[in-house]
């Protein structure tokens, strides 16, 4: 599972997931990738079941980039406590994902077999996902810039 080496604070406030991903919205390593339609925690063992897979459908060929990481984390109490008595202890790490985010990355493959691998692994995210390629997400964002202006 992915997790932090070591954080500054053992417990975070929940936060907000309002409005659209700034950063990380574009494809900067493969061909294909995994773009969020709405916003979602993504927990370490969702993100490490899509990439086993990916990984498993490609087989040995191609490469796959993960581009989030669970950086804050969860707390739950006991069941059945009554309420007071501090926050609870730290249960999993989530990666806060934003629309527009891409998730996953693959290269290296053919077209078909990179899409039927994302196609498996957007089964394993608990959000709305979309594939996209390199040659839609930049047609997008430049119809979206002279639109927008």
């Amino acid at each position: 599972m992915l997790m932090p080496k070591r954080v500054k604070r053992r417990k975070q406030f929940r936060g907000t997931m309002t409005g659209k991903a700034m950063r990380g919205n574009t494809l900067t390593y493969g061909e294909y990738g995994i773009v969020a339609l709405e916003p979602c925690w993504i927990r370490s063992n969702q993100i490490e079941a899509a990439r086993i897979a990916m990984t498993r459908y490609i087989k040995r060929g191609g490469r796959v980039w993960i581009k989030i990481f669970p950086d804050k984390p969860v707390t739950t109490k006991p069941a059945e406590t009554r309420m007071g008595s501090g926050k609870g202890t730290l249960e999993y790490w989530v990666a806060v994902v934003k629309p527009g985010r891409v998730m996953f990355e693959i290269a290296g493959v053919s077209e078909e077999v990179a899409k039927e691998a994302l196609r498996l692994a957007t089964h394993k995210l608990p959000c709305k996902c979309k594939i996209v390629s390199k040659a839609d997400l930049e047609a997008d964002q430049e119809g979206g810039v002279v639109n927008g202006n």
